[in-house]
């Protein structure tokens, strides 16, 4: 099965949020196949946006929790979205507080700008819960993580959870370019500051955990299903 899948965090996964909107737009693409406006910045062309934005579009706006993977034997996708949704069942909606930008490995991304030990938390339940779902790493798999790049914890990681960014090393990020040279660097951070600007700042709520799939190697990733967390807020309110 050529077929890949990935648990993603998507804000504005059950209920509509205008930083996802905001986005969705910069990247050109809805995850969920619904139409939308791209956005034309000040100064730029379609053109130059989508040629900064290639893998980041390709993947769609999210931050992983578990990275992309083949289903193991006899496993199969109904399967998978049950125990998403079994898992998402127990655990509560998180919070990532103050979103900013940052430039990460020469890409940009939107990141906390403040601790959050519960989507830490939920992020290392979804990759221990769900692991016996997932495929043994392909040789050729293995060889596109760069492992001569990796510090020996993350080549651990990799070995034993097909992915060498979890647990200590994990940073939730929500992509929004590929990885820019230095000298454009300014000039792409620069609108990414104007183009967010009344987003920055604010808490991001996360209230599913979204499974993702890859029809095919090099397909776009889209949206499968969205499982609901548990709203904590809204059960203390009504107890």
């Amino acid at each position: 099965m050529s077929a890949r899948y990935a648990v993603y965090a998507l804000p504005g996964a059950l209920t509509p949020d205008p930083l996802r909107q905001r986005a969705e737009a910069w990247l050109g693409r809805a995850v969920d196949g619904s139409a939308i406006a791209p956005v034309v910045p000040e100064g730029w062309t379609r053109a130059q946006l989508d040629a900064i934005t290639v893998d980041a579009r390709r993947y769609g706006f999210h931050a992983t929790l578990k990275a992309p993977f083949r289903l193991a034997d006899g496993v199969d996708p109904a399967a998978l979205d049950q125990r998403v949704a079994a898992l998402a069942a127990e655990a509560a909606s998180v919070t990532i507080p103050q979103v900013e930008l940052r430039r990460l490995g020469g890409f940009y991304a939107l990141m906390a700008g403040g601790p959050a030990p519960a989507l830490h938390a939920l992020a290392d339940a979804v990759v221990r819960d769900l692991d016996d779902l997932r495929a043994p790493l392909t040789d050729a798999e293995r060889q596109r993580r760069r492992p001569q790049r990796l510090t020996p914890r993350q080549q651990g990681y990799l070995d034993a959870w097909g992915y060498p960014y979890v647990f200590e090393e994990f940073q939730a990020h929500f992509t929004l370019t590929d990885r820019i040279p230095e000298p454009e660097a300014a000039r792409v951070e620069v609108t990414l500051l104007g183009y967010f600007e009344d987003q920055l700042g604010r808490d991001l709520r996360i209230d599913a955990l979204c499974v993702f799939y890859e029809p095919e190697p090099g397909a776009p990733f889209q949206l499968r299903s969205a499982h609901g967390l548990r709203d904590e807020q809204r059960q203390e309110g009504a107890a």
